[in-house]
């Protein structure tokens, strides 16, 4: 008998891991691309400030990844250890991909994120453009075969059962690759995390304009963010559609509980803007609606109804009792009773035998239950509903927002070019930044609380894919990584924020208004202005400068002006002694010249 105690802790262990892993992915897949784009831009220009650009951003990228790297190794272990009848009913499939993963794709990012990082000036532009072009690559093709196998898991086509090995065995390798929900599913996630890398560009560019340093390179940052989050949220909503599709016609019981829709409308269907539903009674205690939007949105008709949870319970009820029959079939034959016909009937059933495995769960004998276990059985084929409507609700209102906020930072930088005089807006950019982070853990609950009660949808019930451990054991290793992932999450928050304070390393002084200039001219030309400069009293031009600023801008500007004078006018003087020495150089060498005409004579 299955500890239900230990299945709640291991599914709490993998929910709390899962979610501090994925507090990382988003912001690697996106930001990788971002700080090649910055590359691309300075290969194909030439301008340096795009190649400080794709080293600051790139040091962001790689704190995130190392931290993300250490939160998820950890996943694939858990199936070994909390989840052993999962990986041995499933692994024939699910374990393709996961290798692959890491053979292709892991290897991939993790040789050419240490290339990207010491070969700046040990290669070649173009060479150091490719090398970080692959770390992007591998990146994000880490991602979609970890979205191939949770595609599967979602709906589990290209296998099938086999009786003999009590396991499933996969029939189609390419047709699982490219599954139209694996690749619905990789191409939401992925334009969601660029979605929160461009957020995370925007934000931070905004906190550099509030201290005043480094504008130029902010604005640069902050248009290339804008213009990319913007992207991003416009492929996030179409692959959003067409998953909302694919979910109506794979799984209506997940896409009923998003929607806390418990009874079937004529179509077209409308949109729930607001319910609060209970689960008990299977309605709503409230529920405020906008006609004809679900129908357009699920079924992009006008005529198909969306079917609610409670005709979704009938149907499954059907189903349980097919998969009964399969399940008791399958006894027989693995007790050495084989027949043809027997084989048959197992068969024809053996679809349903998911369902059948349900009554394990809710029913004393699951090969004998009573019509009482069978109806709950049905009842709890559905997942929860609360959690589902409010995780996607949560999601959806945080991308409208953040588009809304891209959209009126695009207006203020770009067409009015006065967004560094806005401090107000500006903060709520940078307050900005952990909302998409939120969006995408809210949407990864509604994909993974979505499929419940199922580990594999229809095939493989979530409460008969643990190991046999003692809840205490499953309890202390939750604490465990609970504590450790805390940590890790702080240490690598603390080392975001002291980067991002530090801001970026400048290549060559800003010009504002015009970048990064070339570096002035040095020889004879500019002789008499650099004497003029160099009579100047640079430290005091400083000082005045400094005594001018605004209180809290003194504090942070003082030492930089200082530093920056003093050099200024050691290289001011370095070019005077030059001059100096080729003025004195001249009158030697004509001198010389005199001499020899002379002697000549």
């Amino acid at each position: 008998m299955v500890n239900e105690l230990m299945v709640e802790l291991s599914r709490w262990q993998f929910a709390a891991t899962s979610l501090y892993h994925f507090l990382f992915v988003p912001l690697t897949l996106g930001i990788s691309w971002l700080v090649f784009i910055m590359e691309l831009v300075y290969v194909a220009t030439g301008r340096v400030i795009y190649r400080d650009m794709a080293k600051f951003w790139g040091k962001l990228f790689g704190i995130n990844f190392a931290i993300g790297v250490a939160t998820g190794i950890t996943l694939e272990f858990e199936f070994g250890t909390n989840w052993s009848n999962y990986s041995h009913y499933v692994g024939d499939i699910f374990g393709a991909p996961l290798a692959l993963e890491g053979l292709m794709a892991f290897f991939l990012e993790s040789t050419f994120i240490g290339l990207m990082f010491t070969g700046w000036n040990r290669f070649s532009k173009k060479t150091h453009l490719l090398i970080t072009f692959l770390t992007a690559l591998g990146s994000n093709l880490s991602a979609m075969w970890i979205l191939i196998a949770n595609g599967w898991m979602q709906y589990p086509e290209f296998s099938q059962f086999s009786p003999e090995r009590m396991r499933m065995e996969m029939t189609d390798f390419w047709g699982l690759i490219f599954s139209e929900v694996a690749q619905a599913k990789f191409l939401h996630t992925v334009t969601a995390g660029y979605t929160t890398a461009g957020i995370f560009v925007v934000g931070v560019s905004a906190f550099l304009m509030l201290k005043r340093r480094s504008l130029q390179f902010a604005k640069r940052s902050m248009t290339i963010g804008i213009v990319f989050a913007l992207c991003a949220m416009g492929g996030s909503g179409l692959s959003g559609d067409i998953s909302a599709l694919l979910v109506t016609k794979h799984q209506p019981a997940k896409l009923a509980a998003m929607e806390a829709e418990f009874h079937t409308q004529e179509p077209p269907a409308s949109w729930s803007l607001l319910a609060i539903p209970n689960e008990e009674e299977m309605d709503n205690y409230v529920s405020i609606k906008i006609p004809a939007l679900l129908g357009l949105i699920a079924t992009h008709s006008v005529d198909t109804p969306v079917l609610g949870l409670r005709d979704i319970v009938a149907n499954n009820e059907v189903r349980v009792r097919s998969g009964l029959i399969a399940n008791r079939t399958l006894t027989e034959l693995r007790a050495g009773d084989v027949t043809d016909e027997k084989m048959e009937l197992f068969k024809a059933h053996q679809k349903d035998l998911g369902y059948g495995l349900l009554l394990v769960e809710h029913a004393k004998d699951p090969l004998n239950p009573t019509e009482e276990e069978i109806k709950t059985a049905a009842r709890h084929s559905v997942p929860s509903v609360t959690l589902n409507y409010f995780a996607f609700r949560v999601m959806l209102g945080i991308v409208t927002l953040l588009g809304l906020l891209c959209v009126a930072a695009g207006y203020f930088l770009i067409y009015k070019g006065d967004l560094q005089a806005r401090p107000k807006f500006l903060k709520v950019l940078v307050f900005a930044i952990p909302l998409p982070f939120v969006a995408c853990e809210a949407g990864w609950i509604l994909a993974e609380f979505g499929r419940q009660p199922w580990a594999i949808q229809d095939v493989l019930p979530t409460y008969l894919a643990t190991s046999s451990l003692s809840p205490v054991d499953v309890g202390i290793s939750l604490l465990c990584f609970i504590g450790i992932y805390t940590v890790l999450l702080i240490i690598e928050m603390k080392m975001m924020v002291k980067a991002i304070k530090q801001g970026p390393e400048i290549t060559e002084p800003e010009e504002d208004g015009k970048g990064y200039p070339p570096l002035p001219p040095s020889g004879p030309q500019g002789g008499s202005e650099v004497k003029t400069q160099e009579s100047a009293p640079v430290e005091a031009v400083a000082d005045a400068v400094v005594e001018a600023a605004p209180a809290e801008v003194k504090t942070e500007a003082a030492e930089p002006a200082k530093d920056e004078a003093v050099e200024a006018e050691a290289e001011v003087k370095a070019e005077a002694v030059e001059v100096e020495a080729k003025t004195e150089e001249e009158p030697s060498k004509a001198d010389s010249a005199k001499g020899g005409a002379l002697n000549a004579v």
